[in-house]
C-alpha cells in the first residue's frame, strides 16, 4: 500500500460537477488500496472573487499589517469550502473522509501574511487517519502563523501546501491534476507539434516553471527538488479510467537518456526597462536593483552597455509586465539621487527559452538557436543563460513564429 497525494487546482474543482469529477479519481486510488491524502484549490475563479471583496472593504493605512492578516482569513476561506464539499461528497459515495484546515493539520509558517513559508508541519495525525482508511481532505494555500492566526502562502500555495505535505508524509508520490494532461515541449496552442514529455527532471522542470511555463510553480518544484518527491502532472479532464500517465517529474538519474533540449518556454508578460545615461560610478547599479527589491519587483535579463557619453553606462533589465508601472514609478524615485539622464520602456517583447539537461553535456546548442533566429529574421535584443537554459529577448510579434521554428531545429516533434 503507497501513501499518495493527490492536488486538484481550480479548474479541477470548480462547481459540484468537477468536483465529483475529482472525486472519482480519489476513489480510484483509493479502491487500488493506497493511503490517499488530497489538497484542494478554491473553486476557480472564488479567489480572485474574494480578494476584490478585500480590497473593496479596504483598511486605513496604519492597519496595513492588521488588514493582511484578515486578508488572509478572507481569501483563505475558498479552499476551506471545496475541501469541506469534496469530502462531502466522498462521504455520501461511502467512503470514510474527512477536511482538514491548515492550523488543523498543523501546518504551521512564518508571519509573513499573504506570502507566508512552511517553517513545519505535523503530519502524525494525518498520516495516522491516512492509514486507517480515511481519505484526507486538505485546504490548500494555508497555515497557521505563530500568532495563532491564518496564513496563506502566497502564488501557487496550493502545490506547494501538496509537496510540502507529501515530503513529510513520505509520499510515493504527488499527483498534481490540472486542465492539461502532462507538460509538453512547448505550449500546444503555438503549434500541433508540441508532445508531451513523458519524464523531465527537477531541474528542467524548475527552469521552465521560472521562466514562464504555468503547468506548476516555481516554489513547489524547488520544494520537490530539495525534498525529493517525485511529481505527476495529470489532467482531471480525463476519465478516471483511462490510464493517463501524465508527465513525470523527477530526479535525473531516474531518466535514462536525457534529450539534449527538453522544451522551448516563451513568456509573453515580459516587459523591458533600460535606464539612460547613468553615471558610471560604484553603487548606481546597486541603487537601482535595491529600489526594485523594496519594491517587491522581480528582475531578470541585465545588460550593462556603455552609454554613447564618455563617464556613463546604459542599464537595461527586464521585468513582468504585469510590474513594469511600478518599476518606472520606483525608479523616478531615485532618478535624483542616481542622476540617470532617462527611461525608456518596452512592453512589445517576449523571452523565448531553450531548456535542457542535456546541454550540460553537448555543444552547439547555442549555435542552433541563435543560426535559426537569424535565418527566420528575428532580432535578438537581450541574452541570458544557466548551465541548462538560454532565454533570448525578441519583439512579441516574433515570438510565435519564433517558437514553432526552434521547436523544429530541435527536433522536438519527435519526444515521446
Amino acid at each position: 500500500m503507497a501513501r499518495i497525494v493527490m492536488k486538484f487546482g481550480g479548474t479541477s474543482v470548480a462547481n459540484l460537477e468537477r468536483i465529483r469529477a475529482a472525486a472519482a479519481f480519489v476513489r480510484r486510488e483509493v479502491e487500488a488500496g493506497h493511503s490517499v491524502a488530497v489538497v484542494v484549490s478554491a473553486m476557480a475563479g472564488e479567489t480572485n472573487r474574494l480578494v476584490a471583496l478585500t480590497d473593496e472593504a479596504g483598511a486605513p493605512a496604519p492597519a496595513l499589517d492588521a488588514r493582511f492578516v484578515e486578508y488572509d482569513a478572507i481569501v483563505s476561506s475558498g479552499e476551506q469550502v471545496t475541501s469541506a464539499l469534496l469530502a462531502l461528497v466522498m462521504q455520501n459515495q461511502g467512503f470514510r473522509a474527512r477536511s482538514w484546515q491548515g492550523w488543523q493539520i498543523a501546518l504551521r509558517t512564518d508571519e509573513a501574511h499573504g506570502r507566508a513559508r512552511i517553517s513545519a508541519i505535523d503530519a502524525e495525525q494525518i498520516g495516522d487517519a491516512m492509514d486507517n482508511g480515511e481519505v484526507a481532505v486538505v485546504a490548500g494555500f494555508q497555515g497557521i502563523a505563530p500568532s495563532g492566526r491564518i496564513a496563506t502562502l502566497g502564488r501557487g500555495g496550493s502545490d506547494t501546501s501538496a509537496v510540502a505535505l507529501a515530503a513529510v508524509l513520505g509520499a510515493d508520490r504527488c499527483d498534481i491534476y490540472t486542465d492539461v494532461d502532462g507538460v509538453y515541449t512547448t505550449d500546444p496552442r503555438l503549434t500541433k507539434q508540441a508532445r508531451r514529455i513523458g519524464k523531465i527532471s527537477y531541474e528542467e522542470m524548475l527552469e521552465m516553471a521560472s521562466v514562464g511555463a504555468k503547468v506548476l510553480q516555481t516554489r513547489s518544484v524547488e520544494m520537490a527538488m530539495a525534498h525529493k518527491v517525485r511529481l505527476r502532472v495529470l489532467s482531471s479532464f480525463d476519465a478516471p479510467d483511462a490510464n493517463a500517465i501524465g508527465t513525470l517529474i523527477c530526479d535525473e538519474d531516474e531518466i535514462v537518456e536525457q534529450n539534449i533540449v527538453t522544451a522551448i518556454t516563451p513568456d509573453f508578460n515580459e516587459a523591458a526597462v533600460t535606464v539612460l545615461a547613468v553615471p558610471d560610478e560604484p553603487g548606481n547599479a546597486a541603487a537601482i536593483f535595491t529600489k526594485l527589491a523594496e519594491m517587491n519587483i522581480n528582475i531578470d535579463m541585465i545588460v550593462q552597455s556603455a552609454s554613447r557619453e564618455a563617464g556613463f553606462a546604459n542599464i537595461s533589465f527586464t521585468t513582468k509586465e504585469d510590474d513594469l508601472d511600478r518599476a518606472i514609478e520606483a525608479l523616478a524615485d531615485v532618478q535624483t539621487a542616481i542622476g540617470y539622464k532617462s527611461l525608456q520602456a518596452d512592453r512589445h517583447v517576449a523571452k523565448i527559452s531553450v531548456v535542457g539537461v542535456g546541454m550540460k553535456s553537448h555543444a552547439g546548442v547555442a549555435s542552433t538557436m541563435f543560426r535559426t533566429l537569424a535565418e527566420k529574421g528575428i532580432n535578438i535584443h537581450n541574452i541570458s543563460t544557466s548551465e541548462i537554459k538560454i532565454s533570448v529577448l525578441i519583439d512579441s510579434d516574433a515570438a510565435e513564429y519564433a517558437v514553432r521554428s526552434l521547436h523544429d531545429a530541435y527536433g522536438l516533434d519527435k519526444v515521446n
